[in-house]
Formats: structure tokens, sequence, C-alpha cells
């Protein structure tokens, strides 16, 4: 039997998940050359919201830190998360700044393309995986696994077929909860697998506990490839360790081979990580570390969970913290069952606090509003017919059924806008700032002017960690990237809550 493909996200994901997004290029290159040669089949490198809170937390230009990694990991694929219409950012962008995005990345050396929707709607995803194939890189196709009851092991199965035919070069189960069961990955993949000609990756994280064992049976059922980390930036919100996982697979029959000098690879690699993991202090957790139960029963990715502890002690809401989760399948449901995903779990856990606070559905976010009435694309399910009439009348908008990008309601920036812009300020204009600015253009600015340096975060030693993250309100925290904030003024009070963005 062929050994599974061991990937390594420890410096993409892994201090994503747990450590807000916060490792510098400087911190990951001691350790690139030894993951660069120990066998992983890829290295995920860049995407998510490494781009984002790279350029707005550690004044780092994005391409710059791909080039650096690329340099320094020559020999193993980098791959990336990306987001489909959306590319790293939150609004869908048009057809032509989704290719250049991607043309640019792969010239810098960007292999694996990994293409997810945040609905699930696979035509926010055929622009992106046509654009990785023309630059003649690889595009995976993700399915978002989540459950509900409108989401069965056979849709999941045919979204793969699906994928298959519009070109996808592998399919990946992306399981950005940690929610998936070992028996039902085992029927997923073992589904996949028996419809398919191109591989099958998955991807989870050990949030509930369940990562490592349902990676044993993804492998059983014949995944190709799993995504491991390395400690301390792994298990808990992040992938299962890698030297972990090796001695769950010992004696397996689909374990890969490891060498002594591998073994001794991954303690040197942890060793310095360990370092960098202090150094990190004010943006980790220990809630971020470990088993976090409550995932399972509310059904939401664990970053979020702490997050909104947070969030409803500063409102003085902590009291309300049962009913804000059990909201949350009531939003969901009234949205199509959508997954849980950048940029829909910010979305429905703001409706749903939104909801207690203010009164079931009197208070409508903009953003479940354009949910509701299709401007992110098809929900799984029919939305409430009631709560779509709501947001349609309160921000006099029409529900759309077209492709999000093609509805004419839509205010683009084209390649060519973003250089006119760009040059108009003086900046640089080539393709990589106006990608970049296209989706960050406050940030990128603050880069350019250098009135963006990061401060330094200093931990005294004698402070013991708190137990939950303690970055600024606006830092990325637990498992994903910038939270956003929102304003909203009701009866004439003001209310400001933020939502922490989950991938």
């Amino acid at each position: 039997m062929k050994p599974v493909q061991l990937n390594n996200n420890v410096l993409r994901d892994g201090h994503q998940s747990l450590a807000a997004t916060r490792m510098t290029t400087e911190q990951m290159l001691p350790v690139c050359e030894q993951l660069d040669n120990w066998g992983f089949g890829a290295l995920e490198t860049w995407g998510g919201a490494t781009i984002d809170s790279g350029l707005r937390f550690l004044d780092e230009f994005p391409f710059d830190r791909l080039d650096a990694l690329k340099k320094a990991c020559p020999k193993t694929p980098h791959m990336m998360l990306l987001r489909g219409q959306n590319i790293v950012q939150y609004a869908h962008f048009p057809d032509d700044v989704v290719e250049a995005f991607i043309k640019t990345s792969a010239d810098h050396g960007m292999n694996i393309f990994r293409i997810f929707d945040a609905l699930n709607d696979t035509r926010n995803m055929k622009c992106a995986i046509d654009a990785a194939k023309k630059a003649g890189q690889q595009a995976h196709g993700t399915i978002c696994f989540t459950s509900s009851p409108v989401h069965t092991v056979e849709k999941f199965i045919e979204m793969g077929v699906e994928l298959e035919k519009m070109g996808a070069d592998a399919i990946v189960l992306k399981d950005m909860a940690g929610l998936i069961a070992p028996m039902d990955a085992y029927k997923i993949i073992k589904g996949l697998k028996d419809k398919l000609k191109i591989p099958v990756w998955i991807h989870t994280h050990d949030t509930a506990g369940l990562g490592a064992s349902t990676y044993v049976s993804a492998i059983d059922a014949g995944v190709d490839a799993i995504d491991l980390s390395i400690s301390p930036f792994a298990n808990g919100t992040g992938q299962p360790d890698t030297t972990r996982m090796l001695a769950m697979l010992k004696d397996h029959p689909r374990c890969p081979q490891v060498s002594e000098a591998q073994h001794k690879s991954l303690k040197d690699i942890r060793m310095h990580l360990e370092k960098v993991y202090a150094e990190l202090g004010a943006f980790t957790g220990h809630k971020n570390e470990v088993i976090d139960v409550d995932t399972l029963e509310y059904q939401v990715p664990g970053g979020m969970l702490s997050n909104f502890r947070t969030q409803l002690k500063e409102q003085k809401m902590e009291d309300k913290f049962e009913e804000v989760f059990r909201e949350i399948p009531v939003v969901r449901e009234a949205l199509g069952w959508i997954p849980l995903v950048t940029p829909t779990s910010q979305i429905v856990g703001m409706q749903a606090f939104l909801n207690v606070k203010f009164g079931r559905w009197k208070q409508i976010s903009p953003q479940a509003a354009d949910i509701a009435l299709g401007y992110y694309g098809q929900c799984p399910a029919p939305v409430d017919p009631e709560v779509q009439a709501l947001a349609a009348k309160q921000f006099e908008k029409t529900p759309i059924t077209c492709r999000p990008v093609e509805s004419p309601q839509a205010k683009h920036k084209h390649m060519d806008d973003l250089k006119k812009e760009l040059d108009a300020k003086g900046f640089p204009s080539d393709p990589e700032h106006c990608v970049i600015h296209a989706m960050f253009p406050q940030q990128l600015e603050a880069h350019i002017k250098g009135t963006n340096k990061p401060k330094p975060v200093v931990v005294p030693a004698d402070t013991p960690k708190a137990e939950t993250p303690a970055a600024p309100a606006e830092a990325p925290a637990g498992n994903g990237g910038p939270s956003k904030k929102y304003g909203l003024t009701i009866d004439g009070k003001s209310l400001e809550v933020s939502v922490e963005e989950i991938v």
C-alpha cells in the first residue's frame, strides 16, 4: 500500500491557529532548510490570514515573504489557501483581479492553490481553478465540511465530482472547525476515492480532540495526503503534531518510513519553534492549546468560541453566552444552513449576537442581509423567505441568483483601475502591488509610507500567561485573522461589536 503523504502547515495554519498569525518571516527562516529537507509532500507557507496579518501587523509586504520562503525552501512544493472569488479577503473581486493574483503568486513560486468558497458554491471557485491551471500550477478544489440537515455524505461526494469535472487537480476535504468524526471522514473519503481519478486530501484541526483519529480513519479509507503541524504550533485549534501523528501510525501499513535523522530534525525544529512561541506569548492562549468539547455542542470553530466569550464579557453580556450560541443554528437555518468558515463564521456569529441583544431579526447586519439576498452566492438550502424579505426591505436591495461578481449592482475595480490609483499616489503599480491594493488599500499605503511599523511586543518574564489571548481588540485571536468591527446605533444608543475571523 502506498504511504500517505504528509504535508506541513506550521508556517501558515500553525501560527494562524495558535498565535494569531503573528510569526514573522525572520522567525520562520531558521527552520526552513530542515522543513524543506524533511520529506514533506507540501509546505503551506502563504494564504489564509497571513497576507492580511503580515501586512497589517508585521509590516511585511506579502510577496516578499513568499520570495523569502521559496528561496529558503526550494525543493518542496509550496501551497496556499485561497478563498475563491474572495482571494484572501471578504469581498468578491472581478475575474481579472483573481487571475492576476494567481498568476503573480505562481510567478513568485506558489505551486498549489487550495481553493474554497464559504458557501461551497462552485461558481465562485471556477475562475480561480482555471487561473491556477493556466499559470501551470495545481488547483485543488476544496470542500468545506460542515454539519447540518442538508449536508450529507452524498452531497459532499457530488461536489467532489463536480470539482473534478471543472478541472481540479485534487480534492481537499477541509474541516476548518475540527468537527468531522472518524467514521464520517471514512465515508466521505471512501466515496470520493471510489468516484474520482484525482488525489483526495484531508485537512482538519484538533479543536475537539478528533483530528488525529479522524486522520487515521481517512488513511484507512485511502486518502492521499493529510495536513500536520509541529508543536507548539500544533494540536488544540491547530493541526495534529507530526511526531504525534507518526506515533499513532506506527505499524500502520500506510505509515511513511521515517528515519532517526528525520525524527531528530522534527525535535530540532520544535526546539526553535518553542522559542518563537514564547516570543509570541501576547498572542497565544491556553484555551486554544487544549481540547474544547464545547465545539462539538455548538458546531462552531474553537477560535470563535474563545473570542465570543471575550466579546460578550466586554459587552457585559457574559451571562448570555449560552443564549447566543443556541441562536447560531437558528441563524444558520434561516440563511440556508451555510458552513461556518471565513467570512460566514463571523457573519453568523454577529447575527446571533444581534438577535439576542435586540430580538430575533430586529436588526440585520449588512453581511447577513447580503447572504440572504444572494450576494455571497447560492446557499446550500433555501433562505427563509421572511428573513430575505426583511433584508431586502431594510437595505433596499433586490435578491440575485447570478454569480455574485456578475451582479448588476456590483461595483468593481479592475486591474487598470487599480494601476491608475497607485500611479496617482506615486506608489509602485506592478501586478504585485495592484492585487494587494485591491484587497488591503489602507494597509498597503501605510506600509509604503512607513507609517505601519509594528510595535515590539514585550512580555515580562515574571508575568503569567493569560488564558485568553492578550492581543489588542482589532488583532486576530485564536483560530483566525483580524477581527471585524461593526458600529450600530439603536434607539439613539451606540454599540460596537467585533467578530473574529475563522479560517
